[in-house]
């Protein structure tokens, strides 16, 4: 039987995060996983939040996850990360990118971005995972691998064998840019080991 899984992924536009939710569909669905997915794109093409939730399990029936009830949530960035942070269930985990990108209000000096995000994280949910997903991914050997980073550490979260993974990643990925990702995805794998 599958265990039902509910993961939020949360960033912002231009970071990859639809490309993530593509991959963990498609290896999920290899193993006979139900999926239902809902997007929400605010003002992606400028940088506004860009919202997946992903539901997993042996029959789904709506996309929406509640508030208290993301199993996982995969934040992109920090301040996502706090505010989505209200759907997390007790003893769910997160996985943050610690990159930091200024919303708009910030940029035009009428408000501040917040200090110590997971510091605050931290101090409210036990299974916390902080990387360093754009210098990892720079490592790797290009910088717009930084959600791949991202998702490999979600991979090490799943019921779901490397092997499928890989191979959701090859369908998915164009052919170029697959070396590049598949190192990408090991260091997340790994927990934040470099390539």
């Amino acid at each position: 039987m599958l265990k039902p899984v509910d993961i939020l992924m949360v960033g912002v536009g231009g970071q990859g995060t639809i490309l993530a939710s593509k991959v963990t569909a498609a290896a999920a669905r290899a193993v006979g996983y139900d999926i239902k997915m809902s997007e929400i794109h605010g003002m992606a093409q400028r940088g506004g939040s860009v919202v997946t939730q992903l539901r997993l399990g042996e029959k789904v029936y709506s996309p929406l996850i509640s508030e208290g009830e993301a199993d996982i949530i995969l934040a992109f960035e920090q301040l996502e990360a706090l505010r989505w942070l209200p759907y997390l269930k007790p003893g769910g985990a997160i996985i943050i990118n610690n990159q930091q990108i200024y919303p708009v209000p910030v940029l035009a000096g009428a408000a501040e971005y917040p200090a110590g995000i997971i510091e605050q994280i931290k101090d409210r949910v036990a299974d916390v995972q902080v990387l360093d997903a754009l210098k990892t991914a720079v490592e790797c050997g290009n910088a717009k691998a930084a959600n791949v980073v991202l998702l490999g550490a979600l991979a090490k979260k799943l019921p779901i064998e490397e092997t499928t993974w890989r191979e959701a990643l090859a369908a998915t990925v164009p052919p170029r840019f697959l070396e590049v990702n598949n190192a990408a995805f090991t260091a997340g794998f790994n927990f934040g080991a470099g390539c």
